[in-house]
Formats: C-alpha cells, sequence, structure tokens
C-alpha cells in the first residue's frame, strides 16, 4: 500500500508541473519504486495462502477473498494503464539490463497513439498520475479488509 500511497499523495503537486519540470523529475522513480515493487507479488502470494487457512464460506474467507481481488486489481491497473506509459518516461534513459526489458515488457506504444492526433504529454501524465489513484484505491480495500479479518480474530 505504501508505494501506491505515495504516488497518490503526489497527484496534487505534480499536476502542477509544468512539461520540462515533470519530465525532469520523473526518472526519480527509477529504479526505487521498481525496487520497491517485488512486495505487490509477494503480497499476493502471502493473501493467497492466507485465504486457503481461513474456514470456507466464513467471514474471514470472503475479506480475504476481498483482499486478494483488490491486489489483483491494483496488478490489473498497472498491467493495463501505468505500464505502458511507464515505457514512455524512460524512453531515451539508460537503464541496465533488466530494467530495460522490464520496462519494454509487453508496452507497445502503438496501443497508446492514435496515428491521426498523437497524444500530448498531458494524456500520458495524466493516465499515469490517475492510474496510481486508482491503485492506491485497490491498495486501501486490500488493506482494510486485511485489517478487519485480523482484528476480528483477536
Amino acid at each position: 500500500m505504501a508505494l501506491a500511497l505515495a504516488h497518490a499523495l503526489e497527484l496534487p503537486g505534480k499536476m502542477r508541473l509544468s512539461q520540462e519540470t515533470y519530465y525532469t523529475m520523473q526518472p526519480i522513480y527509477y529504479p526505487g519504486f521498481t525496487i520497491g515493487g517485488i512486495s505487490e507479488p509477494v503480497s499476493i502470494i502471502l493473501t493467497i495462502i492466507l485465504l486457503f487457512l481461513m474456514p470456507i464460506g466464513s467471514v474471514d474467507f470472503w475479506l480475504t477473498l476481498v483482499a486478494l481481488i483488490g491486489l489483483l486489481g491494483m496488478q490489473a491497473v498497472y498491467w493495463l494503464f501505468t505500464h505502458p506509459i511507464n515505457q514512455f518516461w524512460v524512453e531515451g534513459d539508460n537503464l541496465d539490463r533488466f530494467s530495460s526489458g522490464f520496462f519494454s515488457f509487453g508496452a507497445n506504444r502503438s496501443r497508446l497513439e492514435n496515428k491521426t492526433r498523437p497524444p500530448g504529454w498531458t494524456e500520458f501524465r495524466d493516465r499515469w498520475e490517475y492510474s496510481h489513484v486508482a491503485r492506491a484505491g485497490f491498495a486501501l480495500v486490500s488493506l482494510l479488509a486485511l485489517v478487519i479479518t485480523l482484528s476480528c480474530r483477536i
């Protein structure tokens, strides 16, 4: 939740930046947020394990399932909306082999661009920023579902 929330909380300030300033500060996220991104697949695996430990049909089971769906929702938003824009932001940057492979994975820019009217930088910015707000929303739902589940068991 921390990484998604951090991105979402930056939105008001980042929306006021000029194109030059926005482009200048965008590379600060790499590699930090990408390294921290390992926590998301780990959280999905741990939530699946927790789901199997819950009695089927119980409130705990359903809340844990909601948490898992929220985590999967975060991934769906990332891969469908955020990741293709990441390729745009890192274009021209000197990335190491792993980072280059990660950012190029499934990031076909032709899906982002309209041949008759290419999107402006603000369209890319808005899609990137608001996708992080959506991810933070999914993360919040997951966190709350797990906190309620665990607090009811105490």
